[in-house]
């Protein structure tokens, strides 16, 4: 044990590890603050379409404009025909 704590009369190899460990402390702390408070949001980065599944067809997400209020029921029905008439009709099942 001796030799480990006075290698040749100076310090031993177990020096280094003191470097490495602040390295990986300081390391941990900025991701830590990059994924949370330096965000603006508040949270880890996310996809830009996170919240809408990959499979949505374009009705689906006119229906869900709809419904939400970013479109009235006269643009509704107006995207609506140009959709049928650009890809047929889209959705078996009907409307949104």
């Amino acid at each position: 044990m001796q030799t480990l704590a006075n290698w040749d009369g100076g310090p031993g190899p177990w020096i280094l590890f003191f470097p490495l460990i602040w390295a990986a402390v300081v390391t941990g702390a900025v991701t830590f603050l990059r994924r949370t408070l330096w965000r603006g949001r508040g949270g880890p980065r996310r996809p830009m379409d996170a919240g809408r599944p990959a499979g949505d067809s374009p009705l689906a997400v006119l229906g869900r404009r709809f419904a939400a209020g970013e479109i009235d029921e006269e643009e509704y029905w107006r995207r609506l025909s140009v959709l049928e008439e650009h890809f047929g009709r889209l959705g078996k099942g009907g409307a949104a």
